[in-house]
């Protein structure tokens, strides 16, 4: 934990006391009301100073910005940039540099304890506060010191703790809705392909591929969780973060009770787990010249697939060779094509291998809708390596004046020219413009959990409605 200022918050000579007991505000500027820090957030502009990118944040880092015009504020392990709320605060600039650089959830507490500060700040986002992971010496005991929230560590062989990779651990945290169960795999290249997550009633299961060991949390919860989860992974530093969300917004005492094996590293050869993975099947080609193969009762299906060296299920299709079989079950997913019908505007995003269901949406409706007046796609990816099928698309617009496409790149080299950054309101209030006011319109996107999530959200506030907007899973 860090060390909470002494000071009393607010200061004994701050605006914001008052000799009665209330407390007073602070004039503001013109142009600087709730309202006014509500317009700010939902413009688009980068409130972090860090492009989109989420962090995790050390002591040392956090102590580094203390000034007005680079204050850093942690509340609750999170970490925000509050510079560009500094004239919009109703208690005045002192009262936030009294927290400027350490963790100020005390103080917070004292003043502010029912605002919520998550949503009001949620565009100042830095990252997380980075969590030193508890050191435990000897893995053959059965039970270990409770630290951060963690449950004892189960009995890990003689084998495993002298010659398998450095020991994972894993903590836990949670909010009023949320609780986020953060795996700390100590291995930098790991990715979403390496990981199985599961849940039943209130049995939560996740299993995480760690070189050649698999790395099992299983627990019996101690409360009931919606049945939608998300997962993230920043593979900077190897952390998984699974978020749950309560089915009850109340405070958890602790996370719940080990099951079978819980908190083990088990060989791989011994997992027995079988792998079930969702694809979606494209066109051969966006192109129409292009040739579909002759095949014995004309049978065949085609997948685009990236293949994660490191992953859990993508290896072991690249190694299949002709002959192989593979279990293939039958088609899920509830798009109607009848939303075609009369369509004039197609607007489409994509996150990385979310471009898969949008090359049968660009052959059909390109193809077989009359009434199209103009296909847009939006197509989000880390670096133009990534993009798929980059010629295809480029030659597609070119040949068909309807389509349009637009790359944006997270991390770009220099020379990039196009857009940058992640999903936000300032790239669809531009990129989204309908051909008439009127226009019968339609929205599809498909990516990872985070920007379907966000995308669907920034397209509700835009006015689209639920009829206009369908997404896929990625």
């Amino acid at each position: 934990m860090l060390n909470v200022p002494s000071q009393s918050f607010p200061a004994p000579r701050s605006q914001q006391r008052v000799a009665f007991g209330g407390r007073s505000k602070v004039p503001l500027k013109q142009g600087r009301s709730l309202m006014d820090w509500i317009r700010l957030t939902k413009s688009g502009k980068d409130l972090t100073g860090l492009k989109g990118r989420l962090i995790e944040v050390t002591e040392e880092e956090l102590k580094k910005h203390n000034k007005k015009d680079d204050c850093w504020i942690c509340i609750r392990g999170f970490v925000y940039n509050v510079s560009p709320y500094m004239e919009y605060h109703p208690g005045g600039e002192d009262e936030l540099m009294r927290a400027a650089g350490s963790d100020g959830t005390e103080l917070f507490d004292q003043v502010h304890r029912w605002v919520n500060y998550e949503s009001m700040l949620k565009e100042c986002l830095v990252g997380r506060m980075a969590i030193k992971p508890a050191v435990l010496k000897d893995y053959r005991e059965e039970e270990k010191k409770v630290l951060n929230g963690m449950l004892p560590k189960s009995q890990v062989t003689d084998t495993l703790a002298k010659e398998g990779p450095i020991y994972p651990s894993y903590d836990w945290f949670q909010t009023n809705s949320l609780v986020t169960i953060a795996i700390y795999t100590k291995q930098k290249d790991i990715n979403l392909d390496s990981i199985i997550v599961d849940h039943q009633d209130d049995s939560f299961r996740a299993e995480t591929i760690i070189k050649d060991c698999l790395y099992l949390i299983h627990i019996g919860l101690s409360h009931e969780v919606q049945e939608d989860f998300s997962v993230r992974v920043v593979e900077s530093v190897g952390k998984i973060e699974i978020v749950l969300k309560k089915k009850e917004s109340t405070s958890w005492d602790f996370l719940g009770h080990p099951l079978e094996n819980h908190n083990s590293l088990i060989p791989r050869k011994d997992t027995g787990t079988e792998i079930v993975k969702p694809y979606t099947p494209v066109s051969g080609s966006l192109l129409s010249e292009f040739k579909e193969p002759v095949l014995p009762n004309n049978k065949y299906i085609y997948f685009l697939i990236k293949i994660y060296h490191t992953g859990l299920f993508t290896p072991e299709l690249d190694r299949l060779q002709i002959g192989d079989f593979v279990s293939v079950s039958s088609p899920e997913g509830n798009f109607k094509i009848s939303k075609f019908q009369e369509l004039e505007d197609l607007f489409l995003l994509a996150a990385g291998t979310g471009f898969t269901p949008m090359v049968k949406i660009l052959n059909y409706a390109l193809t077989d809708i009359p009434s199209l007046r103009k296909v847009k796609l939006m197509f989000f990816n880390k670096t133009e390596d990534d993009i798929i099928w980059r010629r295809q698309l480029e030659k597609l617009a070119f040949k068909d004046k309807r389509l349009d496409v637009e790359f944006v790149l997270s991390a770009p080299i220099s020379e990039w020219n196009g857009k940058q950054g992640h999903i936000s309101p300032a790239l669809l209030s531009e990129f989204l413009k309908r051909n008439l006011d009127k226009s019968k319109v339609l929205v599809c996107i498909c990516g990872p959990v985070p920007f379907t999530e966000q995308g669907v959200r920034l397209l509700q506030d835009l006015n689209f409605s639920k009829n206009e907007i369908h997404s896929f899973t990625a």
